[in-house]
């Protein structure tokens, strides 16, 4: 029999209506409204990078406008509906997922203490009970507070001082937690101090945490490859997704689906019949023109977003050719369903300066497109503290 068809409109409609992207949402941004976003998208990455904005405010603000960065601190550091930890890379999660990231603890601690002997300088592994007893001594602490007398490292930013990785490792293996933030620095304490005690204490065997990892998975991107799904939280190894996937089609839980990318061509995924009903019923696309951030989740995977989207995207920092090209960081630029553009500014002083736009092949940046994203960066104005947008001459590139 042929599978089901999923053609690219519908599939692009569907990710963006996953992601939360489809249409702006209306809430305040703050309290149980946030707790709904970041459990809608299952976490939002963290990163320092503030050229505009930091990436995770960047991300929660194109879905909630009035969004402000204290408000997801919040979260995390008051109401304790959050907590850091990694997925691909350093994010905030819900709080009721912690269980799940009992596997990740563990897993991540054989994985450190495999690697970090060659990777770190010595004696990092002699100051974990050291950092230990001196944040249950003390309360919370930053890696200032744990490693005074260690001298920093010339070579890097990753060349972390000896107390500083054991602070790391303690957290990364789930002894610790991340308490707050004061500026960007991470504050740790004991995660009986941090996480609420019914998770804590929650027990769930690691058949349980694969299934709940991987069908957590499937809700928040609608259709997948067992790859895909294995990467999103990055719990679930490869192979286990695949077995996993495997036993759901053969129960009849997941159905396969045939979804028609941006070229024409077709590309096997999973889905449920639920998701895939739903994808009948979607609304239609805003219409406003939308910047996101370069780490926003629909655009983590970057060959799905080329795939789906046909908009081949790097983040210029880590491609020369691109960087030649677009500079050091742009950030996409999406109108209705489609990535449209790629937009190069930067907060200067007390204003937004636009310094240059690409359009995609076949989009027009005429009177209207620039009156629209005028209003989106005059939005994000409000956000970032800006007074006034500045625009460089011919900043409408070719």
């Amino acid at each position: 029999m042929p599978h089901p068809v999923l053609d690219n409109q519908t599939a692009r409609r569907l990710f963006l209506h996953k992601h939360l992207l489809l249409q702006p949402g209306a809430g305040p941004g703050r309290t149980e409204d946030l707790e709904q976003v970041l459990d809608a998208l299952g976490f939002v990455q963290l990163d320092s990078v503030n050229t505009l904005a930091r990436a995770h405010d960047l991300i929660l603000w194109s879905r909630r406008g009035r969004y402000r960065p204290r408000a997801l601190e919040d979260l995390v550091a008051r109401r304790r509906t959050a907590f850091e930890h990694w997925t691909h890379d350093a994010a905030v999660i819900p709080m009721p997922s912690y269980p799940a990231w009992r596997l990740k603890f563990r897993r991540d601690e054989a994985h450190m203490q495999a690697r970090w002997p060659a990777l770190r300088r010595d004696g990092w592994h002699a100051e974990l009970d050291t950092v230990l007893r001196h944040i249950s001594d003390h309360g919370a602490a930053c890696s200032l507070d744990v490693g005074g007398q260690d001298k920093k490292g010339a070579s890097g930013w990753w060349d972390w001082h000896p107390s500083k990785t054991a602070l790391e490792f303690l957290w990364r293996s789930g002894r610790l937690a991340v308490c707050n933030r004061q500026g960007f620095r991470k504050y740790y304490d004991l995660r009986e101090r941090v996480i609420p005690e019914a998770l804590r204490n929650a027990h769930l065997d690691d058949e349980q945490i694969i299934d709940r990892a991987m069908s957590d998975a499937l809700a928040r991107l609608g259709f997948a490859t067992s790859g895909e799904l294995a990467a999103f939280f990055d719990i679930v190894t490869r192979d286990e997704a695949k077995a996993w996937c495997a036993a759901a089609l053969e129960s009849g839980a997941l159905i396969e689906v045939d979804v028609e990318l941006a070229d024409g061509s077709l590309r096997r995924s999973l889905t449920t019949e639920a998701l895939m009903d739903s994808a009948a019923s979607l609304p239609e696309p805003s219409s406003r023109i939308r910047l996101l951030s370069p780490f926003d989740p629909a655009l983590r995977d970057r060959a799905r977003a080329e795939r789906l989207f046909g908009f081949h995207y790097r983040i210029e920092i880590f491609v020369p050719e691109a960087k030649r090209r677009y500079g050091y960081y742009v950030f996409p630029i999406m109108r209705g369903d489609r990535l449209v553009g790629r937009l190069d500014a930067r907060r200067d002083g007390t204003a937004i300066a636009v310094r240059a736009f690409w359009p995609e092949p076949g989009v027009r940046a005429g009177k209207g497109f620039v009156s629209g994203l005028e209003a989106e960066l005059s939005r994000l104005s409000h956000h970032v503290g800006a007074e006034s947008l500045r625009f460089a001459e011919d900043w409408i590139r070719a």
